[in-house]
């Protein structure tokens, strides 16, 4: 086959912008993530949680937690992290005991629901991992009485988000005069 001059630049010139049309499309870069807005500052700490409150803490926490058949260890602090009051189910396992009171000392000593800790580990933020005694785990929540924390409730037993459901239960029983 014999190209003529005229069709010999328009064969090439295809092939040229055949092969052009051939190339990836740039990569655009990602869009930056926007800063999120810093949070809020936690409440203040006021007088410990009394007894009276305590035990409305917990026999809300129970009532919530029985309502869903749900085995749990629930423990109230005063803002200090110390105990005040502490109940499990019959066949709760013997791990949640500790572990509802330390979610509730995470909640009461650094004034901030423990599943802030847990978002924090998600999003990759390992830090956390080296603050003291935390429980980065749903389910410590804060009791705050007139604006000022006066402990936290820390529930055990099931998922995290049936754990702050029923430690929830419990703070808002507490909170009520």
């Amino acid at each position: 086959m014999r190209l003529t001059a005229f069709a010999a630049p328009l064969i090439l010139g295809a092939l040229l912008a055949s092969s052009v049309m051939a190339q990836p499309a740039p990569v655009a870069a990602p869009p930056v993530a926007a800063t999120p807005p810093p949070a809020p500052p936690p409440p203040p700490y006021g007088a410990p949680i009394g007894q009276a409150a305590a035990r409305r803490a917990i026999d809300a926490a129970l009532a919530e937690a029985a309502r869903n058949g749900w085995d749990v260890a629930v423990a109230v602090v005063e803002p200090t992290g110390e105990l005040v009051a502490f109940a499990r189910i019959d066949g709760t396992q013997y791990g949640s005991n500790a572990v509802a009171q330390q979610k509730a000392w995470t909640a009461a000593r650094f004034r901030r629901d423990s599943k802030v800790f847990a978002d924090a580990l998600t999003a990759g933020r390992m830090g956390v991992l080296s603050f003291d005694g935390v429980a980065a785990a749903e389910g410590g929540v804060l009791i705050v009485v007139d604006g000022k924390v006066v402990g936290a409730i820390g529930v055990s037993g099931v998922t995290g988000a049936q754990d702050a459901q029923i430690a929830r239960a419990g703070a808002e029983a507490a909170a009520r005069r």
